[in-house]
């Protein structure tokens, strides 16, 4: 860091004012709902549980991608973009994600999709994708960085076509800006927050990347101290909190904000990975059953139970006092349910 001078705070005004500098489709239905959890604060006998409800965003079944998406789809439209070339997963909610968005303005979706653990199963997301008109390509990759020659071969063909394709690549160029959402999203908190008169002493929130990475650099913008946890629910090879503290980084460069995050100031935890990315827990699916049974509220197998997992483990630990107040961010990833419907019955 740079010292003092790269320590100013912002308000939100200021903060949304940059915002709203940039290009930008609206897709989600905002503010999300902030809710109490009462029933499982009163089964764990521990702090106040809250969650934020991002997960009915809306858009395809709802999810953490509709927010970063409209910085993204804004940025490719203003381009010119007629075609839109990503890939993950087989199972990827960001690519049932984005391409419901690129159907909302009729701009075809060329998905290039590794086969991950589900492979090309047509069910969960990958059915979505086939409902939703996606040109979907899977390929024997297992590494999504070593999709992007794949993105740009695609691209290739598109532009020799007459098309004017925008790739997304999330792990690497596309992610400064698709952090952008989710620093919107903790404004659009600290106002929920102020309108109820209320607080957090933490945050959870299953994140490998530009989820945190936006939370994070709006709490260090506003000059917030609540403690924002990651899960992530995949191994890399550069560890999380670095690649995070990088991605917002570049996300307050585009916001032009004269701040800097330390890789030491991003908590995220990868002890709740259990045996790969994609493969259940038996501590996912036992929190993912307890909210079900005591809030109707539904997680996911690959994210939000294993995030839910560690919340759980760390109320259970007593890390948390009785008056405390705790909030679950809750990104989505519905559709997987029905994909790993056998996985997620199994007993206990």
């Amino acid at each position: 860091m740079a010292g003092e001078a790269l320590r100013r705070e912002y308000s939100l005004k200021e903060i949304r004012l940059q915002i709203e500098k940039l290009p930008r489709v609206h897709l989600a239905n905002l503010p999300t709902c902030l809710e109490q959890c009462k029933r499982l604060t009163q089964v764990l006998d521990g702090p106040e549980v809250w969650m934020k409800r991002d997960d009915q965003t809306g858009l395809a079944f709802g999810g953490n991608k509709t927010r970063q998406i409209e910085f993204l789809l804004g940025e490719a439209l203003a381009q010119g973009a007629d075609a839109i070339v990503s890939g993950a997963g087989s199972q990827s909610n960001f690519c049932r994600q984005l391409t419901a968005a690129a159907a909302k303005f009729g701009v075809k979706t060329h998905l290039i999709l590794m086969r991950g653990i589900k492979g090309p199963e047509l069910q969960g997301n990958l059915l979505l994708d086939h409902l939703m008109g996606a040109e979907i390509e899977i390929v024997d990759e297992t590494d999504s960085l070593k999709l992007v020659w794949h993105f740009e071969r695609k691209a290739e063909s598109l532009t020799r076509q007459g098309r004017r394709p925008y790739i997304v690549d999330a792990r690497t160029k596309s992610a400064p800006l698709l952090t952008l959402g989710y620093v919107d999203a903790m404004l659009e908190l600290v106002a929920q927050c102020k309108e109820r008169k209320t607080s957090f002493d933490s945050l959870y929130v299953s994140a490998a990347n530009m989820t945190q990475a936006g939370l994070v650099l709006a709490a260090k913008a506003l000059g917030l101290h609540v403690k924002i946890v990651g899960i992530t629910p995949i191994q890399w090879a550069e560890p999380r909190h670095v690649d995070i503290a990088h991605i917002a980084n570049q996300a307050a460069r585009i916001l032009n904000l004269d701040l800097e995050l330390s890789p030491n100031e991003v908590l995220n935890s990868d002890r709740y990975i259990g045996q790969g990315y994609g493969i259940p827990t038996p501590q996912g699916n036992a929190a993912l059953r307890l909210l079900a049974e005591t809030e109707g509220i539904f997680l996911d197998p690959v994210y939000t139970g294993k995030a839910m997992a560690a919340l759980l483990s760390d109320i259970r630990a007593a890390r948390f006092k009785k008056e405390d107040r705790v909030l679950f961010l809750h990104t989505g990833g519905t559709p997987a349910l029905f994909s790993y419907a056998r996985e997620v019955t199994q007993p206990v």
